[in-house]
């Protein structure tokens, strides 16, 4: 049996012919070698006639999703940040709200205090006197 050649003659054909044969050898040899993915990509290339006009396209479609996405991440993000330094905010008033409270019932029940001794005072001094 012999051997089959990988080397082909081609006698008598023009240059563009040359370079269809070769570029026919090409794609075979990737379809054999690459994976099922990258099939699509050679497909999208046949299809745009090699130039890459296509991808070129696809590239700058993508790059503007990316930077669309970016810009509303940008101002979620930002709205969010809003929210919680306001919230915060809010929960500081309430605390002081209440903090300023219990001061003034502090100041109440040391006043009550004050007037629960007293009588109690007088009530002793009243009891032992009986």
């Amino acid at each position: 049996m012999e051997k089959p050649s990988m080397e082909f003659n081609l006698p008598d054909t023009h240059e563009e012919g040359k370079l269809y044969v070769v570029d026919s050898l090409n794609n075979l040899n990737k379809l054999n070698v690459c994976p099922a993915e990258s099939q699509r990509s050679l497909d999208e290339e046949e299809n745009t006639g090699g130039t890459g006009e296509r991808m070129v396209g696809s590239n700058t479609r993508n790059q503007c999703l990316f930077f669309i996405t970016f810009i509303l991440t940008l101002i979620v993000s930002l709205a969010l940040v809003s929210f919680v330094i306001f919230l915060i905010l809010q929960t500081r008033n309430e605390v002081d709200q209440i903090s300023s409270r219990l001061l003034s019932e502090k100041k109440n029940i040391e006043e009550l205090k004050k007037i629960n001794n007293i009588i109690l005072k007088h009530l002793n001094q009243s009891g032992i006197k009986e």
